[in-house]
């Protein structure tokens, strides 16, 4: 039995292709479709939040670019703030002459319920909406009562 050695010569544009290739697919696989790294399914499309606490209560802010207010639904309960939105694709153009190029954009709905570490007075909660950004002010209380809010617009 022969053994033939063939000698290959080095083709770095071919070396950085296949680079590309594998960083694509490992792009892909990491932020299309994350949920499947974590077990406990994460919601990447729930909406960033900062939380500070001051010795009157609570203010949270939820980065919400491109959202309306009307698609946004907030409820504090026994001492958890939910947060829930629809983004729902608008109508399809029936026209023929139309066509989609490319559709990147997700229509989506998230649903975050974050626990508040003290009693508060959802009653007395105010909701603001500037520039893609919720701003809710929750001050603390003795009694926690279940209440909707609704976010008014700037």
């Amino acid at each position: 039995m022969a053994t033939y050695l063939t000698r290959r010569t080095w083709n770095p544009a071919g070396e950085m292709l296949a680079l590309s290739e594998a960083m694509d697919q490992l792009m892909r696989n990491a932020f299309v479709s994350p949920t499947r790294w974590f077990e406990s399914g994460f919601n990447f499309d729930a909406p960033a939040v900062d939380i500070m606490e001051t010795p009157e209560g609570f203010t949270i802010k939820a980065a919400l670019p491109g959202w309306k207010p009307e698609d946004v639904d907030v409820t504090v309960e026994n001492g958890l703030l939910t947060l829930k939105g629809e983004w729902k694709q608008e109508e399809e153009s029936k026209d023929e002459k139309n066509k989609w190029l490319r559709k990147e954009i997700r229509y989506n709905s998230f649903e975050r319920t974050i626990s508040l570490p003290t009693e508060v007075e959802a009653d007395k909660a105010k909701a603001e909406f500037e520039n893609g950004v919720l701003t809710l002010t929750i001050p603390k209380s003795e009694v926690v009562k279940p209440k909707q809010i609704k976010i008014a617009v700037k």
